[in-house]
């Protein structure tokens, strides 16, 4: 099946063709017949699959097809301000050739701007629940209008403690409304949650023996912690023109590994929560257009950010939640592409490995380095203050001159 065989409007076809969309994805395929025929969806599909576009394109066509309707039509609700931002994109590509009001509500930035475009005209609004609670409050937003209530990565807005916030939204909603219910991942606690918002809904599951993407090769390699930065920065010099996103545990950790790599000459930007929203956007749109190929972040990202150029995945930490891994390696490998994974881990993570292979069900692949080549890349490190190999033979030479 084509997009063109899909009863939407002409100018939405139009945009996909622009946009370079080939044929419909799995979760694309699925979904959006039911959507367009308003139906209630809970939808299960791994990250990296193409279910942003698998609601916007049915609901911008029935944005279009009541255009002349006051207030908001749409709510999407995202538990991230990055995701938000990265969603309100995929909307106004889609919408490009209509007149269609779209906003994304998001918390850590001046609410006046926000404040003047709903006023303007908002039909489709992307948000994070604190920001459009605060609005609601105020007297600015109403939601009463709502015809599709869109909830995204379900199981991070219940990771983040935002179960109560749905549930609140849920009665300031018109009772008879659209739902649709996206998670990536699937337990007894997001179950619980989607029966609480979505009833006699069609359910859709996108399943894959692995839960990791197919289009990714993944490598473990056991690095003792204290050289890990040696490793990066042999990895980092020897592909230069390769994008990379490196994963840390904390942001203390993000700002240690970006400042070893600047010892050696290397361009890296840093993106955690300890940064103003402001300057996470600005470090994101560098990196997604290339500007800066060398991104250090915490699980922060690790969830619905789409850069589709990034060639290759670092675990430079381990995480602590097996989920996250899939997560984390979902960065690269997207659409068609391949990617390459490669995590390393120290004594002191094998448990964390474990946890990885467990909840995937496969092992991941053994990066085999003999001493001899680890003893290299140590001695080959480029930062003078930290190679004591090449101290000792300038201090060497110099005594026999």
């Amino acid at each position: 099946m084509k997009f063109k065989d899909y009863p939407v409007h002409p100018a939405i076809l139009r945009a996909i063709d622009d946009l370079g969309y080939k044929r419909p994805t799995d979760i694309q395929f699925k979904v959006i017949p039911h959507i367009l025929n308003g139906e209630d969806v809970m939808a299960v599909a791994p990250t990296g699959t193409g279910k942003t576009a698998a609601f916007a394109i049915p609901l911008i066509h029935q944005v279009q097809a009541n255009v002349h309707r006051k207030g908001v039509q749409v709510l999407v609700m995202v538990p991230t301000r990055e995701l938000a931002r990265q969603i309100e994109q995929v909307f106004l590509g889609l919408s490009q050739h209509l007149s269609i009001g779209i906003l994304s509500l998001i918390g850590g930035v001046e609410q006046d701007q926000q404040i003047k475009k709903l006023q303007e005209r908002t039909q489709v609004l992307i948000t994070t629940p604190g920001r459009m609670f605060d609005l609601i409050a105020q007297g600015f937003l109403d939601i009463s209008t709502v015809s599709t209530w869109v909830l995204d990565e379900a199981d991070v807005m219940l990771d983040l403690g935002f179960a109560r916030d749905i549930v609140d939204a849920k009665r300031k909603l018109p009772k008879h409304k659209q739902t649709l219910f996206f998670t990536a991942t699937i337990n007894k606690k997001i179950k619980s949650l989607a029966y609480d918002v979505v009833r006699d809904a069609i359910r859709i599951q996108i399943t894959r023996g692995n839960p990791v993407s197919k289009n990714v090769d993944h490598q473990v390699l056991r690095v003792e912690m204290d050289d890990k930065r040696f490793f990066l920065e042999n990895i980092l010099t020897e592909y230069p023109n390769e994008r990379f996103m490196i994963f840390v545990r904390t942001k203390v950790r993000a700002e240690r590994v970006q400042k070893a790599m600047e010892r050696v000459g290397l361009k890296v930007e840093i993106l955690h929560g300890g940064k103003a929203q402001e300057e996470r956007f600005v470090t994101l749109q560098r990196f997604r257009q290339g500007e800066n190929k060398i991104l250090v972040t915490t699980d922060l990202a690790c969830r619905g950010i789409d850069i589709p150029e990034v060639e290759y995945v670092i675990n430079y930490d381990l995480p602590d939640n097996p989920e996250n891994y899939v997560h984390r390696c979902g960065r690269t490998g997207r659409g068609n592409r391949r990617g390459q994974a490669l995590s390393f881990c120290s004594t002191g993570e094998m448990a964390l490995l474990d946890a990885i292979e467990t909840y995937t069900g496969n092992e991941v692949e053994r990066y085999t380095m003999s001493s001899e080549e680890y003893t290299e890349i140590l001695k080959d490190r480029l930062d003078p203050d930290e190679n004591w190999y090449k101290l000792l033979k300038e201090n060497d030479s110099e005594e026999w001159d």
